[in-house]
């Protein structure tokens, strides 16, 4: 499959599940910008069945090749980072696990339950990416439990395999030139920023800026009831050339180990 049809197929997932992101997008092409996406992220668990490796799979058939390995040691992650070598303007793909060997027994029984539960045939099938939660009914008992770990466990319990976030590479973009400029637009339009370690995270001398919405709150049925939790949310990521000229197409660990925090339930 090519790799924009990909990326077409998961954009309308994550817009259609995510209304915010969608006005977001809306309030830029509305000010006269273009959006190119820099990079997409996925969340899984560290299963062999259905770690980093498997999700990149259909990534890889459609011309990615893999650029990068990043280790989150205070969430427990590890993550690889994937480029397409000539397609003009592709996104990244940056998909991360969970370690979950570094939790406990509940938190590791419980992935493995979950893992378990997936139909056979899907675990094999480039569909993966897009099948969402595929565990059934959740309890929001064992939610909060996995919270109390790891909110990034948590959120993959209740979302499953989809888009966690979009980019808005700022280097396109021809009015809003400085993730300055971006933040101020979208508080503007009353949009609430992820300020954990600061809005801007990383610096022009690290070669990459980033900043995120904080995600969106979604009613969620739970055997117990029905409650709000973090759904996804719409990153902004500005990068700068190297000593070569070349921009730096990598991605910062201690600065996405704070955009992870987007999807917090505070």
């Amino acid at each position: 499959m090519e790799a924009q049809v990909i990326f077409d197929r998961l954009w309308a997932g994550y817009t259609s599940q995510n209304p915010h992101v969608r006005k977001v997008y809306e309030a830029f092409t509305a000010h006269g910008e273009s959006v190119v996406n820099d990079h997409i992220a996925f969340r899984t668990f560290d299963d062999p069945r259905i770690g980093v490796d498997v999700l990149a799979r259909p990534f890889l058939a459609s011309g990615y090749v893999e650029k990068g390995e990043y280790v989150f040691e205070s969430k427990h992650l590890f993550a690889k980072h994937y480029e397409h070598p000539s397609m003009k303007d592709a996104p990244r793909v940056f998909i991360s696990q969970l370690v979950s060997r570094d939790f406990s027994p509940f938190l590791q029984q419980t992935v493995q339950a979950l893992v378990n539960a997936i139909p056979e045939g899907l675990l094999q099938s480039p569909e993966l990416i897009y099948s969402g939660r595929q565990w059934g009914s959740l309890s929001y008992q064992v939610y909060q439990k996995l919270r109390e770990e790891s909110e990034y466990a948590a959120w993959l319990y209740v979302w499953g395999f989809c888009a966690n976030h979009f980019t808005v590479s700022v280097n396109h973009l021809q009015k809003l030139s400085s993730l300055e400029q971006v933040n101020s637009f979208l508080k503007d339009h009353g949009f609430t920023l992820n300020d954990s370690g600061g809005e801007i995270k990383g610096t022009p001398a690290e070669l990459l800026e980033q900043s995120s919405t904080m995600a969106g709150r979604q009613l969620i049925s739970f055997v117990e009831g029905d409650y709000e939790v973090p759904a996804c949310y719409y990153e902004f990521a500005r990068r700068y050339p190297d000593t070569d000229g070349k921009l730096y197409s990598g991605f910062i660990a201690k600065s996405a180990d704070k955009i992870f925090e987007s999807t917090d339930n505070k």
